[in-house]
């Protein structure tokens, strides 16, 4: 069941490169202050490498000054999340979190089915506003769609 707005993100973990690969509790990580998490396919894929992730780059400045923390969440490992924030010139603070096993996404009932495309259970591309973590908007896209979740979408409804 998709998460719905009211309702608490789930408890589980992701991880991200620090000094090292750093396992993070989602309550630590969301549970106080306000937050946007924004959910892509895959790194390094077209849409998530040329408008998604970018759009937040561009837009972090203006999240920030509303007091609002961005994190970008795929179903990959740490390493491919480092690297591809590291290729895409994200802005330190911009969260790059790692759901290698995809635990998160599946506790969000935002997982998809990308077998045919040779990537297994993926996320769907979604974001979520959230304050103290409880789900403030839910913006989950249609199949083949990047509209609702864009940087530019979320601040126009904040």
């Amino acid at each position: 069941m998709t998460i719905k707005p009211g309702e608490h993100l789930p408890e589980t973990t992701l991880q991200r490169i620090g000094e090292g690969v750093e396992t993070l509790d989602t309550r630590d990580l969301f549970d106080n202050g306000k937050v946007v998490i924004f959910a892509v396919p895959g790194a390094f894929t077209p849409t998530c490498s040329e408008r998604h992730l970018p759009g937040f780059i561009a837009n972090f400045d203006e999240f920030r000054k509303r007091g609002i923390d961005v994190a970008c969440v795929a179903v990959n490992d740490p390493f491919v999340m480092h690297a591809w924030g590291e290729s895409q010139h994200v802005p330190d603070g911009l969260m790059m979190l790692a759901d290698g096993n995809g635990d998160f996404t599946r506790a969000l009932g935002l997982e998809m089915d990308a077998s045919a495309y040779g990537m297994g259970t993926r996320s769907k591309r979604y974001a979520i506003y959230a304050e103290d973590g409880v789900a403030r908007q839910v913006l989950v896209e249609a199949p083949g769609e990047f509209r609702v979740s864009s940087a530019e979408h979320v601040l126009s409804l904040l």
